[in-house]
């Protein structure tokens, strides 16, 4: 299995180890993590390997945002990085305490590839085709990603599992 984690972080894949589908032929992101996930996927299956499995948590689903919004994040990380990624990070925890986190070097580059990234249905719906099961699972407590549009535009190709009370990282608590 392999994993692909979220945007300033790295080995956060334990807070998905209850879902997380231990096979060979899975690929996992988290969050910005689940672009490249998609991407994984889609070279593994024109490669002609065999994926079984595709999981997308919280997969960074930013189209349904006004212009003005991706804007002001970009606008923000340019003014202070660190304070920009504290107050994210905050917010992926929300409406719950923060849980211990480790982080990597992000670039702003990275930023804009989350906000501006467009999930193609049509991709989608070829990997279903190919034999791929996708699995979106949302928190519909999450202050990060637009969880309704998400979850409307994800139904379309794949199974999706909204957790009541859970935040961006699928925590209830």
């Amino acid at each position: 299995m392999q994993f692909f984690s979220g945007f300033s972080l790295k080995n956060e894949k334990h807070f998905f180890e209850s879902y997380l589908k231990k096979s060979d032929y899975t690929i996992a992101g988290f969050s910005y993590g689940a672009i490249d996930a998609l991407q994984a996927t889609s070279y593994a299956i024109e490669m002609g390997k065999r994926i079984d499995t595709l999981q997308l948590f919280s997969p960074a689903f930013f189209q349904t945002k006004e212009q003005k919004f991706k804007r002001l994040q970009i606008m923000a990380y340019k003014k202070d990085k660190d304070a920009y990624i504290q107050t994210f990070l905050k917010a992926c925890f929300s409406p719950y305490s923060a849980k211990t986190i480790q982080q990597r070097t992000t670039c702003i580059e990275e930023l804009e590839e989350l906000l501006y990234y467009e999930w193609s249905l049509e991709k989608l719906e070829k990997l279903q085709e190919s034999g791929v099961k996708i699995e979106v699972y949302l928190g519909l407590e999450d202050k990060i990603i637009d969880v309704h549009s998400a979850k409307e535009f994800f139904i379309e190709c794949a199974t999706v599992i909204s957790i009541k009370k859970a935040n961006h990282f699928l925590q209830e608590n």
